[in-house]
């Protein structure tokens, strides 16, 4: 329930005998750190942070028992930036984020510079509303990843502003404006983390695609090293490369999207693999 619950319920685990302890979210991480430091023969891994010993001045060293699982999400953001441009009809689309946390913030930011991509390579002038890579105070945030009522309240707002295809980086704090715009038949939604076809398959009418992390892939290949007796702390980054994120398929809207413009994105996705298009 608060972060005052972290150090007991790692201890939990390590009383048990655990091999492994998977430690989920950057919130974590310090304490997955300190209990690692205590536990040399336990094997940790932390989800969305390097898993690294940091002192107050964030000098920080990698820990010889923890596995840090990051993910370059702006990357699988990126081409869903590009593709809400090319199927939005108003020329207007929009983020926001449960709390600014840059594990957040990476995908608005690929989001928005995949937009501007899609702006200059076709001479266009879509609009983000919510978020600025160049002026991140500015951005449009819950606060919080519960507030599913302040979620839905955001997203009305950009849809009365105009956007069309919306992506709100905050797990489930999409789901009820997916409802609502199943209802109102004014937008698309872009699902975040998993597959939102295979997560909420209630809103599959209005899903238009989901910037994927795969944290499923990331963890198996931990526990995996851990069995064959090969686990180190070297950082685990997932990119497009190595599925480590990915775009989902359209699924049920896949007829609404253009030919051209799949082929697009896809292209993109390889150009980005390649190193020949900059995400950031």
């Amino acid at each position: 329930a608060s972060s005052a619950d972290f150090a007991p319920n790692i201890k939990k685990f390590v009383d048990k005998g655990c091999d492994l302890i998977v430690g989920v979210g950057f919130a974590i991480s310090a304490e997955i750190v300190k209990s690692a430091k205590a536990n040399p023969k336990i094997k940790y891994a932390v989800v969305d942070d390097a898993g690294e010993d940091c002192d107050a001045n964030f000098n920080c060293k990698p820990v010889a028992n923890v596995k840090g699982l990051t993910f370059q999400t702006d990357e699988a953001a990126f081409m869903a930036g590009y593709l809400a441009a090319g199927v939005s009809k108003t020329g207007k689309v929009a983020t926001y984020g449960g709390a600014p946390y840059p594990t957040v913030t990476i995908f608005m930011d690929g989001y928005a510079r995949g937009v501007d991509y899609y702006n200059k390579q076709k001479g266009k002038s879509v609009k983000v509303l919510g978020w600025d890579p160049a002026n991140p105070k500015s951005g449009t945030f819950v606060g919080n990843f519960s507030d599913q009522t302040k979620a839905l309240t955001i997203s009305k707002g950009f849809e009365q502003q105009g956007a069309d295809v919306i992506l709100p980086v905050g797990g489930n704090l999409g789901a009820p404006y997916a409802a609502e715009s199943e209802k109102s038949k004014k937008s698309l939604t872009i699902w975040v983390d998993s597959d939102g076809f295979v997560q909420a398959p209630q809103f599959a009418s209005v899903l238009l695609t989901s910037v994927v992390k795969g944290v499923g892939t990331s963890v198996t290949a931990a526990i995996q090293s851990v069995i064959d007796g090969n686990f180190s702390a070297t950082n685990y980054l997932g990119t497009l490369e190595n599925q480590g994120t990915f775009l989902a398929p359209y699924h049920d809207l896949e007829s609404t999207v253009d030919a051209a413009l799949a082929a697009e994105v896809e292209q993109l996705g390889a150009d980005i693999t390649a190193g020949t298009v900059a995400v950031s």
